[in-house]
């Protein structure tokens, strides 16, 4: 404990001097002539230090003189373009995927000419991409809002359960004009909010009020207008995990705020340790950050932790002590694959201990994306948002009313995921089969991978306890470490890069998350189809050991 509180406490002050070094750097590509002062790891720099091509974006100018020649001669130019967007990342769809693209289309265009016959993405949590089948009560549900004539047809009741017409039923006299091509009130559809909430009450045992829901085309949507509220300036900061799902860094960065990083640690299975977010509050402060809220990520994305209820407890304390804002992203809820850990909502942990609206404020953030359902091509999700003054409610929902609404497809199955069939529907044993089934085997895949990884030279794996991916460290050769600063890449970057080339496997190096310096993971989704896994293990051990016999020397 004490070697791991040194390394994070390192790792801050080499985040603070890569920062510098990186702006001064940023000076010379940019021209800017204005004074860059000092302050802790802005959005600008984390997003720039947890980049794939962090590397070569500071160790050449190539790129940036060959960015300002092939587009000088446009009226929009990187040079004039809102700079926020210069400094946001996303490393899951980032340059390994990008590479991936082509040599797919090398593979359509010219079969046989790599030593791989397929691309398999395991860079993103997309479950149907690779092979998962929706849930069939849910699309039932879907197809009859869609087309409601075919709730009237006489051959409907051999086609569809009865529930899944009941339920169609009920929704289709919700929505405004019984269509699903309609706009729906900003906030959604105001019958398919109080099914939530009924199902928010059902999962943590304390009232939810429909009129805190609010219904977004997935979950990344609430996070940036949760951002947008929250963020004035750079001198306003949100505490973020380490290692971090890219969608925070991005949106801190382009709303202009500051991320205040605190470091999961890896020795103790990515735990989350209050004095750890203590000293970061505490260093923010100094350099005269406002700190407004806390994410934080359960189960972990990309670390795949499951926090117990008496850490949950002392996490909300302290945001209370604190006057944080709680961001919880609880979407992967569902999925919790060890027997002795179970999900607890953040809201049901803070009621369970007295703490109402007018002690701690909390916004909740769910997903159809993710769980079982692996709906992410619908856009659905919601986030729950309580402890807010009526004022700013108000402000909220006018963000909200700036987008008009979510898509009614993906607000139908926000209200499908948290009221499934019931025993006693129809559907009930065909759901339970198909959901039961999914999460199983997600559960065995997990475990294949994590053991694979463990056997692997110079990598460690922690247990994935639940969400969709694993994250493992590897201690890469010196030689390797080399030949990356060569390439003018970072060192996760160029082994998975060759882990790709090699294998057709894809997977996003540790740094488009964030890690300790010095330190290089990569995360790798657990949704290949479980036929699939024995060939990705057999491909990714053979390709290391090559990987390993070529560096280690």
């Amino acid at each position: 404990m004490a070697v791991s509180f040194v390394m994070r406490k390192s790792a801050a002050v080499r985040f603070r001097h890569l920062f510098n070094r990186s702006i001064a750097v940023l000076q010379n590509h940019h021209q800017h002539k204005h004074q860059i002062h000092h302050h802790p790891i802005s959005s600008s720099t984390y997003s720039s230090l947890s980049s794939p091509l962090f590397s070569s974006r500071f160790l050449s100018s190539s790129s940036s003189t060959s960015m300002a020649s092939s587009d000088s001669s446009f009226p929009v130019t990187v040079h004039n373009i809102n700079p926020k967007v210069l400094k946001c990342e996303y490393a899951v769809r980032g340059e390994v995927v990008t590479l991936a693209q082509q040599l797919q289309e090398d593979l359509k265009a010219k079969p046989g000419t790599h030593p791989f016959d397929e691309i398999i993405y395991c860079n993103i949590g997309n479950p149907q991409s690779l092979g998962q089948l929706p849930i069939t009560f849910f699309r039932e549900v879907l197809a009859l809002c869609d087309i409601p004539s075919v709730l009237e047809k006489p051959e409907t009741p051999a086609l569809f359960s009865s529930d899944a017409i009941e339920r169609a039923w009920n929704i289709i006299d919700m929505i405004p004009g019984q269509a699903t091509g309609a706009y729906s009130h900003s906030q959604g559809i105001k019958g398919l909010r109080d099914t939530i909430a009924k199902g928010i009450e059902e999962r943590d045992g304390f009232p939810a009020n429909p009129n805190d829901i609010f219904l977004t085309d997935g979950a990344s949507p609430a996070v940036h207008m949760m951002m947008q509220l929250l963020l004035r300036s750079e001198k306003d900061g949100i505490l973020c995990p380490i290692p971090q799902y890219p969608l925070y860094s991005a949106s801190i960065a382009l709303h202009g705020g500051s991320l205040v990083p605190y470091y999961l640690d890896e020795a103790t299975g990515w735990g989350l340790e209050i004095s750890e977010l203590k000293k970061q509050l505490e260093a923010a402060k100094k350099d005269g950050i406002s700190v407004r809220a806390l994410v934080v990520i359960n189960p972990g994305n990309p670390t795949g932790q499951v926090l117990s209820e008496e850490n949950q407890r002392d996490i909300v304390k302290f945001c209370k002590q604190e006057g944080l804002v709680l961001l919880a992203d609880e979407v992967y809820q569902e999925n919790v694959y060890v027997p002795e850990k179970k999900f607890h909502s953040f809201k049901k942990v803070a009621r369970s201990l007295g703490y109402g609206d007018n002690d701690i404020t909390l916004v909740s953030f769910q997903s159809v994306s993710k769980g079982y359902y692996g709906e992410c091509g619908k856009r659905g999700g919601y986030m729950e948002v309580t402890g807010f003054s009526a004022e700013v409610r108000e402000q909220i929902y006018k963000m909200a009313s700036v987008n008009l609404c979510s898509n009614i497809s993906g607000q139908i199955l926000a209200s499908l995921v948290m009221s499934p069939p019931k025993v006693g529907d129809e559907s009930y044993e065909l759901y339970c089969s198909e959901r039961d089934g999914i999460l199983s085997s997600l559960a065995r895949r997990a475990k294949t991978l994590e053991e694979a990884f463990n056997t692997l030279e110079g990598v460690t794996c922690n247990k994935a306890e639940g969400a969709m991916y694993l994250f493992p460290q590897i201690k890469l050769p010196q030689k390797a470490i080399e030949a990356a600063k060569a390439a003018k890449t970072a060192p996760d970057n160029f082994y998975c890069r060759n882990l790709l080339h090699a294998t057709g496997v894809v997977v996003v190096p540790g740094s488009g998350f964030g890690q300790v310096p010095g330190t290089w993971h990569f995360r790798c989704t657990i949704l290949p189809q479980e036929d699939k896994i024995p060939a990705i293990v057999t491909r990714i051990t053979e390709f290391h050991k090559k990987f390993m016999d070529k560096y280690r020397g």
